[in-house]
């Protein structure tokens, strides 16, 4: 296994790197350890997604408490039960009426409806009420017996939940609501039903108790003959229904409090995987910001490889990684051009200085001719570095600006070889131009890759000879294009094939120094890579099973994507 090399403090981000716990700036550390699992204070997605969760979670239980169906259905059955029961007293009543005679309930005569009531079985809290036709209360009784209680609803009036909630809300509205109205008695309340239910029909109201509990009344006649005599009310026990409504909410709360903490808790869990690395991503761009602010303790930004995530925030790791190794690839790369600049530009000027110095002390005029013809040189020379150089440092942000549009290439090239054959000829130089007549559309910046082709042209013009030839040709290979550029020249040193794309290198005859600046080829590459594109430059030989043979020229070969 190879060791990757140490680089005294900086990181190396490539694509299979991945960074070690000691590779982490004590910056980030320091926060990672200040920020706990649950530090909410420091986290505002982290309240975000524990605030919306809790809004979803109560929204969710106060429709359950709004529109919760419990009371209607037991206020339904409940009823159905007290009908039921105030049927079955009248059917007693009427049993112990005397058949054919007139009934006087008021007198008692043919039945007595004190005892009859007294006899009666009646759970605590229950009162049944006797009324004559006309609506005056003839007996009544109240319910003796203990009132059923399942299992389960035991120390169920414990319920702080339902409790506290109603004391708030009391508290609340306290200072709006109107003085509340002493009901009237339970008498009172029922002769209105008495007085429908002498026509025969069963009756059935709820109305509020001197608590404010509910109460369930029903009302039903005592027939003789088929006409009504009197009527039988039976009422339920007071706050019977609340208490049981109560109990349920009381329960559906219970379960609110604990989802609510189990929401919490997942929250943070969910939190911690997302706000934490997005925190650790934010502070290591932070900390590289401020060192390049204050100039204090350079180093490379350490972005934490996260890229093992399956998820946005590995891609997101992955794609700051790679943008800060990109940036710190520019950043060489300018340091290493503008090496070669001040190196290549030392050149001319060591020879200027060099000439001026010589002018001032030769008297032959012959001689001073030389000097000013080298002096003349240099400058242009200079010149033409500047220029290239210029070209060089704004081909970047260049690429970047301008808009790559789809393009015929054999119609470019076409025009290229109509212009600059008419150049190779003009020096005895034969132009050959082979491409296909079906068009090949390339995406890309049209005026950026023919100046690529004008440079490997210009090239193979300024290296061949009279009698020499040059051939260009296309092909389509599937989802490729090769353009060929082929000369019969003296071909490149195999030395220099490998070099001859690197900035400010030039390998000419010494009687063309300092007319190139050796930067047409690297700046080809430049441009043909940032279309995707490869670009490379090999001998032709009489065969290539002999690579000793002399080269009988030069091939330099282009491939784009179409």
């Amino acid at each position: 296994m190879r060791t990757p090399p140490s680089h005294d403090g900086d990181v190396v981000l490539g694509e299979d790197w991945v960074a070690p716990d000691t590779a982490t700036s004590s910056e980030l550390r320091d926060d990672r350890a200040r920020r706990s699992i649950i530090s909410l204070r420091g986290s505002p997605l982290a309240r975000k997604i524990i605030t919306f969760n809790l809004i979803a979670l109560n929204v969710l239980v106060a429709g359950i408490l709004y529109l919760n169906s419990t009371r209607d259905s037991l206020a339904v059955q409940r009823i159905s039960a007290l009908v039921a029961q105030a049927e079955l007293v009248a059917d007693v009543v009427e049993a112990q009426l005397p058949a054919g005679a007139p009934v006087n309930l008021a007198t008692g005569d043919g039945v007595d409806v004190d005892a009859t009531l007294a006899a009666l079985d009646l759970r605590r809290g229950h009162e049944v009420f006797v009324f004559d036709t006309a609506n005056m209360l003839i007996a009544k009784n109240q319910g003796t017996l203990a009132p059923l209680q399942p299992e389960s609803a035991s120390g169920e009036d414990l319920a702080l939940l339902t409790d506290g909630l109603s004391w708030l809300w009391n508290a609340i509205s306290g200072p709006f609501a109107s003085e509340p109205t002493a009901p009237p008695a339970i008498e009172e309340q029922l002769r209105p039903l008495v007085a429908r239910s002498i026509s025969g029909e069963t009756q059935v109201s709820e109305a509020l108790d001197g608590a404010g509990g509910a109460l369930f009344s029903v009302v039903t006649p005592i027939e003789q003959g088929g006409s009504a005599v009197g009527v039988v009310a039976l009422t339920s026990a007071s706050g019977e229904i609340d208490a049981m409504v109560r109990s349920e909410r009381e329960r559906v709360l219970q379960m609110f409090v604990i989802a609510t903490l189990v929401s919490i808790g997942l929250s943070l869990v969910l939190a911690s995987t997302i706000a934490n690395p997005l925190s650790d991503l934010a502070t290591a761009a932070e900390l590289g910001r401020d060192k390049n602010a204050r100039k204090v303790n350079p180093g490379r930004i350490r972005i934490p490889d996260l890229t093992a995530r399956p998820d946005e925030i590995g891609r997101l790791s992955g794609a700051l990684r790679g943008m800060i190794a990109a940036l710190y690839n520019r950043i060489d790369g300018n340091e290493q051009f503008a090496a070669d600049v001040a190196h290549e530009i030392k050149n001319p000027l060591a020879s200027l200085r060099s000439a001026v110095g010589t002018l001032r002390m030769v008297k032959r005029d012959d001689q001073r001719e030389k000097l000013l013809d080298v002096i003349d040189h240099d400058v242009r020379r200079l010149d033409r570095l500047v220029s290239d150089i210029s070209n060089a440092s704004r081909l970047d942000s260049e690429l970047v600006k301008e808009e790559e549009e789809p393009f015929n290439l054999l119609h470019m090239l076409g025009n290229l070889s109509d212009y600059l054959g008419e150049d190779a000829r003009s020096k005895g130089i034969e132009f050959i131009s082979d491409l296909p007549a079906n068009p090949i559309e390339v995406q890309g910046l049209e005026a950026r890759l023919a100046q690529v082709f004008v440079n490997l042209i210009t090239n193979a013009i300024s290296f061949c000879e009279d009698g020499d030839a040059i051939r260009i040709w296309a092909r389509k290979r599937e989802n490729r294009v090769l353009v060929v550029v082929e000369d019969t020249g003296p071909g490149i040193p195999d030395q220099a094939l490998t070099k001859i794309f690197k900035r400010f290198y030039s390998q000419r005859p010494d009687e063309h120094f300092g007319n190139n600046s050796g930067l047409g080829l690297a700046i080809s590459k430049q441009i043909v890579e940032a279309h995707g594109g490869v670009i490379w430059a090999e001998n032709i030989r009489p065969t290539d099973a002999d690579i000793t043979s002399e080269p009988l020229g030069a091939r330099f070969v282009v491939g784009l994507p179409v």
